[in-house]
């Protein structure tokens, strides 16, 4: 639990925006999880090195949580302060076909401001839930393309708010659904991108192509946490779950979805442990049959598995 001292520190620096014995059910896509001991959303960079600072000083761990995609948030207490930077939603056009992007945005407002100043090389994170802090954390991508082949540099804030940083392309450690390498509590502010002149008819035309692709094969009309798995290499994990016949398996309020096997769903009163028995129905089943060991994509926090 969170100190009374740490409690009043960090209402005295974000007001309203701090709740405690929050539960995470409400901010994560899935809609599952115990509750936080508090939950911030700092507005400016002042309020989360204050946060942070607040934290490192009573020795309070603190977790990012995003936009809640990608993520379990498991039915135990997560003990600390979970930190979603959803304020942060500056986009900036900068010269030389680069752009200035704040964690906090999300796929939906890029893909406008992408259409509306004609800058292409972004559309494929716009078939991809969450916001641009997640992407980065997790390299999220579609087949033949990833955050790591825009990204010039990325603006992180030390794990206790007391140095910002800009560390190059460079020096940044991409891996398959990962970025490696930064400090752990360190949080992600903003990034910078390269981008490509070019028409709005044109990027609006290949957004709306990946819109209705991902419409046509992913069950956006239910809660989920996005894909589970990693794909192994040369297969889809999608492939793998329903060839061994799971595809639509129900566990609790949880479902194997129907639609495409490598996502789970809420549909209704669904647990973590719900949850987590798919996961690892999935994982024994997919063993039995193919041999493959399938390795979790999605963030489990709140306590162990």
């Amino acid at each position: 639990m969170i100190p009374r001292s740490a409690r009043e520190a960090l209402e005295e620096t974000l007001g309203d925006r701090v709740r405690f014995d929050f539960p995470l059910a409400r901010c994560t896509s899935l809609r599952v999880g115990g509750p936080v001991d508090a939950f911030a959303t700092p507005e400016t960079r002042e309020e989360i090195a204050r946060t942070l600072a607040i934290c490192a000083a009573h020795q309070i761990p603190h977790h990012a949580i995003g936009a809640g995609f990608n993520t379990i948030a498991l039915d135990d207490r997560l003990e600390g302060v979970a930190i979603q930077l959803g304020k942060l939603r500056r986009l900036e056009e900068r010269p030389d076909c680069r752009l200035r992007v704040e964690a906090g945005v999300s796929h939906s407002q890029l893909a406008k401001f992408c259409i509306e100043r004609g800058l292409a090389g972004l559309e494929f994170g716009c078939g991809i839930p969450g916001t641009v802090g997640g992407w980065l954390a997790m390299n999220a991508g579609i087949p033949g393309r990833e955050v790591k082949d825009v990204v010039e540099e990325i603006e992180v804030i030390s794990p206790t708010g007391r140095a910002l940083r800009h560390f190059p392309r460079a020096e940044l450690r991409f891996v398959y659904r990962a970025l490696r390498g930064l400090a752990p509590g360190s949080l992600i502010l903003s990034a910078l991108f390269n981008v490509s002149l070019s028409d709005t008819d044109a990027v609006r035309a290949e957004v709306d192509r990946l819109l209705t692709a991902r419409r046509n094969s992913q069950p956006l009309d239910v809660p989920s946490c996005g894909s589970v798995f990693k794909n192994p290499p040369g297969d889809f994990a999608g492939r793998l779950i329903e060839a061994a016949g799971l595809k639509g398996r129900r566990l609790g309020g949880a479902e194997i979805s129907p639609v495409h096997a490598n996502f789970i769903a809420n549909r209704g009163g669904a647990t973590a442990a719900d949850v987590l028995g798919l996961i690892r129905e999935a994982q024994a089943a997919v063993w039995q049959t193919a041999a493959v060991r399938l390795v979790p994509e999605v963030r489990l926090i709140g306590g162990k598995p």
